[in-house]
């Protein structure tokens, strides 16, 4: 695809690549075949996050009006945001704990992630990932700090996936992630400058350089953890540090 020379047309493609991408909502859709466009586009991952946290404390605010207490309204929040993001980073999350939970050598992790069966390990992690963040969002309760807390954690998360994607080459040969290949340093300094907006307003000053400190030593123990374990990235992995993400975020939220 010819880059083109107007920005806010650069602008506008890239804002749809993401969404096309890291969402289910009605925007052109990006396939494998348009990996290069997805690294291009991977600047505007935390806005894309944005809007997948504001739609989760929309539904949860909602149900909160509507008398539910909070337990519920966060299932509903979470469920919410399942939906929006058609289960993709939990795919991934799943796909990487069977297969570096499952495999022995690199060639049969990089099998079992393929799979699209799910094993023990798999299940284990999202029921952890699911369980986690809704209690999360209902030990916070009013609608307004589940608001922040969700914005900062969906947005501060996928701010986080360029800097990985830069980090490590690609695990195969082929796939998305080899199709996308690393994105420029302009474009991960971008998003990672997004995140950090992010955070600074949706958790505040202190809460917000812990939550930087912690998603950094995350995306570094991941990219330690892929490089040992397969030889680099694959878009399962980007799924599971973006779930790990979330989870950071939302515990400190909670302090």
């Amino acid at each position: 695809m010819p880059i083109p020379e107007n920005p806010i047309e650069q602008f506008a493609i890239d804002l749809a690549a993401s969404f096309g991408f890291l969402t289910r909502l009605p925007i052109a859709r990006v396939t494998p075949d348009g990996g290069a466009d997805l690294a291009r586009a991977a600047w505007a991952f935390p806005i894309a996050g944005i809007v997948v946290g504001l739609i989760g404390a929309l539904v949860y605010t909602f149900a909160y009006k509507l008398g539910l207490t909070a337990w519920p309204a966060a299932a509903l929040s979470v469920v919410a945001t399942l939906l929006v993001t058609g289960c993709l980073h939990e795919d991934g999350l799943a796909d990487t704990a069977d297969g570096l939970g499952g495999g022995a050598t690199r060639e049969r992790k990089l099998d079992i992630m393929r799979d699209s069966r799910i094993g023990t390990y798999g299940v284990c992690a999202l029921i952890l990932s699911i369980l986690i963040r809704t209690s999360a969002l209902a030990s916070l309760g009013r609608p307004s700090l589940v608001a922040m807390a969700l914005i900062a954690a969906h947005g501060a998360a996928r701010a986080a996936l360029p800097a990985f994607m830069a980090l490590l080459p690609p695990a195969r040969g082929d796939g998305l992630s080899h199709a996308a290949g690393r994105p420029a340093q302009n474009r991960v300094m971008i998003a990672g400058g997004l995140g950090i907006v992010i955070l600074a307003i949706f958790l505040g000053p202190l809460p917000g350089i812990a939550a930087l400190i912690l998603l950094a030593a995350a995306v570094a123990s991941m990219a330690w953890l892929s490089s040992s374990q397969i030889g680099g990235q694959t878009g399962d992995v980007i799924g599971a540090l973006e779930q790990i993400g979330e989870i950071i975020v939302l515990m400190v939220a909670l302090h």
